[in-house]
């Protein structure tokens, strides 16, 4: 058992004690944990069917969805949350989370980062006392507690007098509250100084349960109004459809007040986890502030704008004040890639390829940015590469990527390192990505009940692409398809035809809402295994409705919604 004096980093105030919940693999709150319960629902986490409502859990840290810290703030509030929160690093998402409900609610939990060797020594620990940053570890019987004595995480930030005006109160409640939740986080992340940012996009719209609607509520009745053009990230309903999908008003209302609080707030109801399909789309260099985990990771990656990956809470915080932390993804020498990930050549492979190797990748590179190599001459699509970076989010808590001739930071490999050798290079395998494809295809029989498309939302080429694999078709009378976009993208397509296509074939086109949010009975109750071409749904899926999925290409997805069937086949590598 651990021995010794543990030095780490104290990133929340608080005292806790209990037994421990350890896992050497991060966890993603959103899709991963029951926000009502706090049982661990991914299926794919060695925790799974564990419960963290009063535990010390003790996970590297967080990784997928933004969402996460608005999870754990419905945890804190209902009192099913963790008892404290130990990790290997620094976090941004939880801890966001748990200043948000101290800030603005009066509850907290300790939170605490070890760095990487000290955790490992956490594997064996039954359980421990935290206060205020110390650690008491109990150790094998006859031994003396050791004590980890945890560092202050806050670094001096600078501040200019308008943020001080802020901070004092002066342009309201709302920016007041949303610079002190500002200045803590920029000191728990390092950042000497704000800087201004040109747009945002607000991911907290999303209905995890009461306190999400709750803090919505307090900061427009604190006259909250957003600084700089907002985005609206998809919400939990079809707004002006719910009724008539037979969505309960007891879920379809709140859900969609809470889209009207942030509407209210100034934000656009773009209602799309796609901001980057609309005409608003930052340009290279753009400093702004994103959240949703594939929004951001195709800002950095495909645009090349700069942004963190931001918490929901801390994105509405920068959007009222038009002030983030300059740290992270926003500072040059940050964004350069640390891992090398080769691939060897690519033989017949189809769309179902890049969510597949994103979703892997992201399970090579858990906490760091990779640069992939031996895609130079597949030029991926803008779609393809959506597809890769939302796959990628969900298994790594990276913030970027970089692909060498793809993507704009990285015309050579050189450009992508920033000059230097990355300290680690892994050779991708067929059996690697094998295993990758049998985990998100996790329904154990050839049946397909339900076909989902759109996490994230479709492009209007993927509508047209779609439309083309179905026109002339009729999809099979036991199987539901469905099809997730944005407002503004399904105006396009059904200008162009593509939407009248689609319902012929019998699919339904949804708006606003995502496939991270939809349940019954949008979902046929009847529904036994789903079918998708979304490495982010494939694994998410399972976990938040209670159903087996079946993963692959967008015309395996038709050709299922027509057989009610699917044969499962990963795409093929070929080694020189």
């Amino acid at each position: 058992m651990t021995q010794g004096v543990l030095t780490g980093r104290c990133l929340v105030q608080g005292a806790a004690e209990g037994a421990v919940l350890f896992a050497e693999m991060g966890l993603s709150f959103w899709g991963g944990v029951n926000p009502f319960t706090g049982t661990i629902i991914d299926i794919h986490h060695p925790l799974k069917g564990q419960c963290i409502a009063g535990k010390i859990l003790a996970i590297p840290s967080g990784r997928g969805s933004c969402t996460g810290s608005s999870v754990l703030l419905e945890l804190i509030l209902n009192g099913h949350g963790p008892a404290a929160l130990i990790f290997a690093e620094d976090e941004a998402i939880l801890t966001l989370g748990v200043i948000v409900a101290e800030e603005m609610f009066g509850r907290s939990i300790p939170v605490v980062s070890l760095g990487a060797d000290k955790f490992a020594q956490l594997r064996e620990v039954r359980s421990l006392r935290v206060s205020n940053g110390r650690l008491q570890i109990d150790t094998e019987a006859g031994g003396k507690p050791a004590t980890a004595a945890a560092a202050s995480a806050q670094t001096t930030v600078a501040l200019t007098a308008a943020d001080e005006a802020m901070l004092a109160g002066g342009n309201g409640k709302a920016a007041q509250v949303a610079m002190k939740i500002i200045t803590r986080m920029a000191g728990i992340l390092g950042a000497a100084e704000l800087i201004d940012i040109t747009q945002a996009h607000i991911d907290g719209c999303i209905y995890t349960g009461p306190a999400s609607l709750r803090f919505a509520r307090q900061l427009c009745d604190w006259g909250g109004r957003v600084k700089v053009p907002t985005s609206l990230n998809s919400i939990s309903v079809d707004q002006r459809r719910w009724r008539s999908l037979g969505i309960d008003p007891a879920a379809g209302q709140p859900a969609s007040d809470l889209a009207d609080a942030y509407v209210e707030m100034g934000a656009r109801p773009t209602f799309t986890c796609a901001p980057y399909l609309l005409e608003t789309a930052p340009a290279f260099g753009e400093q702004i502030v994103w959240a949703e985990s594939n929004a951001v990771i195709y800002a950095n990656s495909v645009l090349g704008a700069r942004t963190m990956k931001y918490p929901d809470y801390l994105d509405i915080a920068i959007a009222l004040t038009g002030r983030a932390p300059l740290t992270g993804c926003h500072v040059e020498a940050h964004r350069h890639a640390t891992l090398q990930i080769d691939l060897p050549k690519l033989g017949a492979i189809d769309d179902s390829f890049y969510p597949l190797l994103g979703y892997h990748v992201g399970l090579i590179a858990p906490n760091e940015i990779p640069v992939i190599t031996g895609l130079e001459g597949a030029k991926p699509s803008r779609d393809d590469l959506k597809a890769f970076g939302a796959a990628f989010g969900t298994t790594s808590a990276a913030p970027m990527f970089h692909i060498v001739g793809v993507t704009p930071e990285a015309a050579t490999l050189g450009q992508a390192l920033g000059s230097k050798q990355p300290h680690k290079r892994h050779q991708v395998t067929q059996d690697e990505l094998r295993a990758s494809w049998q985990e998100l295809n996790s329904a154990t029989d050839a049946s397909v009940d339900l076909v989902s498309l759109g996490n994230p939302h479709v492009s209007v080429d993927e509508l047209a692409r779609l439309s083309d694999l179905c026109r002339g078709k009729r999809k099979h009378t036991e199987v539901a398809m469905i099809v997730t976009c944005g407002r503004a993208t399904y105006e396009a397509a059904q200008a162009a035809g593509h939407i009248a296509v689609l319902e012929a074939f019998g699919a339904r086109v949804l708006n606003d809402t995502c496939w991270c949010m939809i349940t019954e009975p949008v979902i046929p109750p009847s529904t036994r295994n789903l079918m998708t071409n979304s490495g982010k749904y494939a694994h998410y899926g399972p976990g938040l409705v209670g159903r087996k999925a079946h993963f692959g290409s967008m015309a395996a997805c038709v050709e299922a919604a027509c057989e009610a069937r699917y044969a499962s086949s990963p795409p093929v590598l070929v080694s020189d």
